[in-house]
């Protein structure tokens, strides 16, 4: 199988090929893409040697590309929006790894499944942000679309194959997608005015990108889940439940109208749905430790509490205004997170700047690609609006 990485130096980027390397007579890397990290993707370029190399900019290239030269490769390296298209739809590419994070992911995630490419999607603002039209289009061009994130590919490794795009087929009741709780689960809610951007990163279980992790604490991450769940699995919001298990070692479940619940266990390690889905219908070793249910001993859950996680329930009202809502809550979020990081927001005031987002963009209509762009132009440029006429304060 050729495989295209687009997000090759994050961290599903870097745990996508390791599990390559462990089957090299499998997998065959075509292209590699990272946004910036020029001495990690010339790094991975010298290992996994790949026609295709693409980053940021016309000066990380040059630097890249000077790079690589010395090495001895023979990588042709691009630059831009662009090139993230073209590599993505390279008619000699079987596979497209989508791990590019965030709004930036959308336009080359989409080539690939217009090109009918099998698609390992952990790029879940692509369905956030698009999801009616960005399904419609994986259906017209034939693309076998299988979920990275834990919680979609437990669910779609808990549902049998011919019914896992659409619930209402397959005598599912409801979906249940496991959350931690990240790291502030148990603590105080006086504590969390006094959030810093250190806390909120060291999430439990997880080894994740600073953005996913704050997502995570603040349960934005599982609202995002949410509404990929509902275009993924054809499932109405309010057949779609969140459940807080602390362990991580159920990481989602089916719940059937004859009784019975399906759910999918392992270690906390991303590697086991990339491997999954690599290899679908097959099954390939990931590295990944096996699970040893005596030394987890105990299995616990808990509702989540909206007072502590408010972004789930933004996520939810999304869900359920349609159209351009789902895109401006994504918008909101990734301004949002950029300043609570950069100290420029407190953590409880994400869920703040997202809701007045929401509350300050005209609902409309997504039905293509430029609606779609344009409602994530508008959820940001009203998002720093927002957060400039916030009061200053001093933040953790």
């Amino acid at each position: 199988m050729k495989l295209t990485v687009l997000g090759a130096t994050g961290s599903i980027g870097v745990s996508t090929l390791d599990v390559v390397a462990r089957h090299p007579d499998r997998f065959e890397v075509v292209a590699l893409s990272g946004h910036s990290q020029v001495d990690v993707l010339a790094a991975q370029c010298r290992q996994c040697r790949p026609a295709y190399a693409v980053i940021g900019s016309a000066p990380d290239a040059r630097r890249l590309a000077g790079l690589l030269k010395d090495a001895g490769l023979r990588t042709e390296v691009l630059y831009g929006p662009d090139a993230l298209l073209q590599v993505a739809s390279l008619p000699e590419v079987d596979a497209v790894m989508a791990a590019i994070v965030g709004a930036a992911g959308l336009p080359p995630t989409l080539a690939a499944a217009r090109a009918g490419k099998r698609l390992l999607l952990a790029n879940k603002e692509a369905l956030v942000m698009a999801g009616a039209f960005f399904m419609a289009e994986v259906r017209r061009a034939g693309a076998l679309l299988l979920p990275i994130d834990s919680e979609h590919n437990a669910v779609f490794q808990s549902m049998p194959y011919s019914y896992a795009g659409d619930m209402a087929h397959g005598g599912v009741r409801r979906i249940l997608l496991t959350a931690s709780g990240g790291p502030f689960r148990s603590a105080p809610l006086d504590a969390l005015t006094r959030v810093t951007p250190e806390q909120a990163v060291a999430h439990p279980n997880w080894s994740m990108g600073r953005k996913i992790s704050v997502d995570s604490a603040t349960m934005m991450n599982k609202g995002l889940e949410v509404i990929e769940a509902h275009w993924l699995f054809n499932a109405p919001a309010d057949r779609i439940e969140v459940v807080i298990h602390p362990q991580s070692v159920i990481h989602s479940l089916v719940d059937y109208e004859d009784g019975s619940v399906l759910a999918q266990l392992g270690n906390p390690d991303m590697r086991t749905p990339i491997a999954h889905a690599l290899a679908w219908p097959e099954r390939i070793d990931s590295g990944v430790v096996p699970l040893d249910l005596f030394a987890v001993g105990q299995l616990s859950f808990e509702r989540p509490d909206l007072a502590r996680f408010p972004c789930l329930e933004l996520a939810y009202r999304a869900l359920r205004a349609e159209g351009n809502a789902a895109a401006v809550l994504n918008a909101a979020n990734e301004v949002a997170v950029t300043a609570f990081l950069d100290r420029r927001l407190p953590y409880l005031g994400i869920a703040e700047l997202i809701a007045a987002t929401l509350d300050a963009v005209p609902q409309a209509a997504v039905p293509d690609l430029a609606a779609v762009l344009e409602a994530d132009r508008q959820g940001r440029a009203a998002a720093v609006d927002l957060l400039a006429r916030r009061p200053c304060a001093t933040q953790p």
